[in-house]
């Protein structure tokens, strides 16, 4: 297909080498949701040589008015967001090599995936994940691009290790007021543009340009658009970027984890050891419920309206409650200890 990225070709920054660049690099994409998947479709479109996207959630009907990777068939079969994404990125562009994992992205694993990649794209949803992004990337040298977006509002931000403030560096300058789209909602406008920007300086740096120092921010129903260079901003004793860096969120925890999904009266639980398998889980459950459902993914059962979604890993969703305690018993009881 020569004539497929022409168009792209002919915008002389990039032109012929950089094409040819581009099919020999590779991105990891930390989330797999609304800009996740805007930023994965527009990589997919431009021709990377390979795309690696994780994500820890599946695909619901709230999803599809900005998440445009999905369809109402993922949210009625309940698939993961990872493997959904690898799937539909595939039949977008066949030429690509595309690995959808449908983890958490986390201490354990963080290095590891950062160092493979040539520059990481930030898709989640809370600054917990990002500050493991921010300290992977610090401690592997690779750049990453910081991007956040809700109501009509969002910010984008390349980050270079060893040449720009890294996300602890930046937090306090940071607009970050505990809002979420599951809070406050979201339209696809803004998530459209936060991704162009983080697209942008990605394809800047994978054909060898310069990324920006700025960071920029927007509101696309006000129009209001402003940009900060924060390049002064570098902490010369960050624990996650100076010369002493301890990378204080790569220290990995031990026994199982909860996390309260703001905003979703939902509460995440992780095992430490994980689970035997899916099928097994299913055959002591449907001793306890009907109402069971199961892909190739993650397992879905119902208990006197409490939802529970576990991943082949053994973590788990549980919908209707927003008590880690009570999640961390309920796990137990039902799933395993």
């Amino acid at each position: 297909m020569p004539d497929r990225y022409s168009r792209q070709e002919l915008f002389t920054p990039i032109g012929k080498e950089g094409q040819a660049l581009l099919s020999t690099k590779h991105v990891l994409i930390v989330g797999a949701g609304a800009l996740g998947s805007a930023n994965a479709e527009m990589l997919a479109r431009a021709g990377i040589g390979k795309i690696t996207i994780i994500d820890r959630d599946y695909i619901e009907w709230s999803n599809l008015s900005r998440q445009h990777l999905y369809t109402e068939e993922d949210a009625m079969e309940v698939l993961s967001k990872a493997k959904a994404a690898e799937y539909r990125l595939k039949k977008i562009n066949s030429e690509i090599d595309v690995n959808g994992i449908a983890e958490e992205f986390i201490p354990e694993n963080a290095v590891a995936l950062v160092k493979s990649a040539d520059i990481v794209v930030d898709g989640t949803d809370n600054f917990s994940t990002r500050f493991i992004i921010n300290d992977a990337a610090a401690k592997t040298g690779v750049p990453w691009v910081y991007g956040g977006c809700v109501q009509s509002h969002g910010v984008a931000l390349p980050i270079r290790p060893g040449k720009t403030p890294c996300l602890e560096c930046l937090i306090e300058h940071l607009p970050h007021e505990g809002e979420t789209c599951d809070t406050v909602g979201i339209i696809g406008p803004a998530v459209q543009l936060a991704a162009s920007y983080q697209t942008t300086e990605c394809l800047k740096h994978l054909t060898g340009h310069e990324m920006s120092a700025e960071l920029v921010y927007f509101d696309v129903w006000k129009g209001d658009h402003s940009s900060i260079n924060v390049t002064k901003l570098l902490n010369p004793e960050c624990p996650s970027c100076s010369v002493n860096a301890t990378f204080p969120y790569l220290q990995k925890e031990k026994g199982m984890k909860t996390a309260v999904l703001c905003g979703r009266d939902t509460v995440q639980v992780r095992p430490e050891g994980g689970i035997s398998s899916l099928s097994q889980l299913r055959r002591r459950i449907v001793s306890v419920t009907s109402k069971v459902k199961e892909n190739q993914e993650l397992l879905i059962f119902e208990i006197e309206g409490i939802r529970f979604v576990v991943f082949k890993d053994g973590r788990t969703l549980i919908h209707g409650i927003n008590d880690a305690g009570e999640a961390k018993k309920l796990y137990e009881r039902y799933v395993g200890a």
